[in-house]
């Protein structure tokens, strides 16, 4: 579910956005920013296990996915200018981390809950990146 304040941001832009699906841009921008929160609550929580030489991975793929999830945010929410390639490239990338981020989480869900909780918000990221690289043609 997406915030009112990314779809009111849409549609107060002064210009035609194109052919995008509002919704789907909407709710990629709301998933990349929550998620990128999620994996850094995550990473925090994994540093404060007694195993945390154990997480190493899952700690790196987690500061991964959060930083390359603002960075698609950012890019999805910005419009002048507008790249499709880039656009594609970027999700294409955060598609990729989210996945890999929700596999290595998944390994540690059955221990750790913020694991759990992590591989969640990476898999719907990953299913919003899709969703809106699928619409994009």
């Amino acid at each position: 579910m997406t915030h009112a304040s990314v779809h009111t941001m849409l549609d107060t832009y002064p210009k035609d956005l194109g052919n995008i699906d509002q919704h789907k841009l909407a709710e990629c921008i709301d998933t990349c920013f929550e998620c990128a929160q999620t994996c850094t609550a995550c990473a925090d929580a994994c540093l404060s296990e007694d195993m945390v030489a154990e997480l190493a991975k899952c700690i790196r793929t987690n500061l991964d996915c959060a930083d390359i999830c603002i960075t698609t945010g950012n890019i999805l929410s910005r419009h002048t200018g507008y790249d499709a390639n880039i656009t594609k490239a970027v999700l294409e990338a955060c598609q990729t981390v989210c996945r890999a981020c929700a596999d290595e989480c998944e390994r540690h869900a059955g221990m750790h809950e913020h694991c759990r909780v992590c591989a969640e918000a990476c898999r719907r990221c990953e299913k919003a990146c899709a969703e809106l690289l699928a619409s994009l043609g």
